[in-house]
C-alpha cells in the first residue's frame, strides 16, 4: 500500500434540508484550482464512533493506492 498524507483545514460546514451535512476541506498542497473539496460530514474512530468535523479544524487528508495501482517515478 502506498501513501500520501496532505494537511488541510476545514473551511466550513453546510447544511442544506434533505441532505447530509458537509465540511468543505481546504488541502494546502493541492492546485489552487482543486484546493477545495467537500466530503460528507461523518468520521469515526477505532471503536466506530461517531463525529463531525468542526470548522477551523487542522486535519489530515491521506491517498492510499495498491501497491499494484502505481509505478516507479523517473529518475
Amino acid at each position: 500500500m502506498k501513501r500520501k498524507r496532505m494537511h488541510g483545514t476545514v473551511e466550513k460546514v453546510i447544511a442544506l434540508p434533505g441532505q447530509p451535512e458537509k465540511a468543505q476541506i481546504a488541502i494546502k498542497e493541492a492546485e489552487p484550482l482543486y484546493r477545495e473539496v467537500r466530503v460528507e460530514n461523518v468520521i469515526t474512530d477505532d471503536n466506530g464512533e461517531a463525529s463531525r468535523l468542526k470548522v477551523g479544524g487542522k486535519i489530515d487528508v491521506i491517498l492510499e493506492a495498491d501497491t499494484d495501482a502505481t509505478m516507479k517515478k523517473p529518475a
